[in-house]
């Protein structure tokens, strides 16, 4: 194969991301960007110098030649683009989750059967360096795994002003999935049940129909317990939009990692906030998880042997938030199927 020939699908933040990346990689080609937003589409189009087109669908009637897909569309708009792209043959990159179904994540997986495309869901937190630092003491330490325990939140800019669609989400599905993700691949073990509670007070107020936070304990298929914590109603003055604390407990061990926390901050007479790393590095290219897993992608597309997470750990990342949202609903256990 020669270079991979790449479409974005979602020109918004993280489309941005992948299509920055991809224009930059020395071995892929971006052949196209799909946003319905005209403005968007120009300015990121024109910036790449890539065409733009409204849909996946006028895309590929356009004849153009592609090797993948990547589907960078709010949680809830997944299946559509996905299932058209992997039933014409392409490999494909979803944004987490899979899907916000498990029906629809089921039609996606068959669509990848059909078509003979490799599906790969973006849970970019496994190139992090320090989650791939603890993996490896954990798999070479003899400690039985306790418990895990993660908080992961935003403050209220990213549901009221960030995303429109906050209303058709929830921090379960924006948020959690990533420590789900993290606590499966750091153990090896997977959710077999999960009780859930959750408060709507704040956004509903502000029109905003979606549930505040949600705190959801798994069983895990190891007999140890993981405590997820997930919200965003934080107040604007927290130093940084997100708040990500991640902790493991063994027989032997014990790890902290606030991901978060950078060792740099700003201060001014108004507020203090967190000085984050740069989005792009010393030679103007992406730079951080999403652009590492983006290059993972390619490379993979391209031919290279990577151990990257597929459609059948993204199905069951999916399975497990439904039965969160069971849980918040019903006020019982909900097991998870696996």
């Amino acid at each position: 194969m020669g270079n991979p020939r790449i479409a974005i699908i979602g020109g918004g933040i993280r489309g941005r991301i992948f299509a920055e990346t991809t224009h930059h990689h020395v071995s892929a080609e971006l052949v196209a960007i799909c946003e319905p937003n005209p403005t968007r589409a120009a300015e990121l189009g024109g910036e790449l110098a890539v065409p733009t087109f409204e849909s996946i669908d006028a895309l590929l009637a356009s004849g153009a030649e592609l090797d993948a897909v990547v589907v960078a569309t709010p949680d809830f708009a997944h299946e559509v683009p996905a299932v058209v792209a992997l039933e014409a043959g392409l490999d494909l990159l979803v944004e987490k989750p899979l899907a916000t179904t498990s029906q629809e994540a089921q039609r996606i997986i068959a669509a990848a059967e059909r078509g003979g495309g490799r599906i790969v869901v973006g849970f970019e937190n496994r190139w992090n360096p320090l989650f791939r630092a603890v993996r490896d003491q954990l798999k070479e330490g003899d400690g039985t795994l306790v418990s895990q325990r993660a908080l992961l939140q935003d403050t209220i800019h990213v549901p009221t002003e960030m995303l429109g669609w906050a209303a058709l989400s929830s921090p379960a599905w924006f948020l959690m999935p990533h420590s789900l993700d993290m606590a499966t691949w750091l153990s090896g073990a997977v959710p077999v049940e999960v009780f859930a509670r959750g408060v709507r007070r704040v956004l509903p107020a502000a029109g905003v129909d979606t549930w505040d936070r949600v705190s959801a304990s798994f069983a895990m298929s190891d007999g140890s317990i993981l405590d997820l914590d997930s919200g965003w109603v934080q107040p604007l003055g927290k130093p940084s939009v997100f708040e990500f604390r991640f902790e493991v407990e063994t027989s032997q061990d014990a790890f902290v990692l606030d991901i978060d926390a950078t060792g740099a901050r700003r201060a001014t007479a108004e507020r203090t906030t967190a000085v984050g790393s740069p989005g792009h590095d010393h030679r103007g290219r992406p730079a951080g998880v999403a652009a590492d897993m983006m290059r993972d992608f390619l490379d993979a597309v391209g031919g290279a042997d990577l151990d990257l997470p597929g459609a059948a750990h993204g199905l069951l990342i999916t399975r497990a938030i439904e039965a969160v949202h069971r849980s918040l609903e019903t006020g019982a256990v909900q097991p998870i199927t696996s």
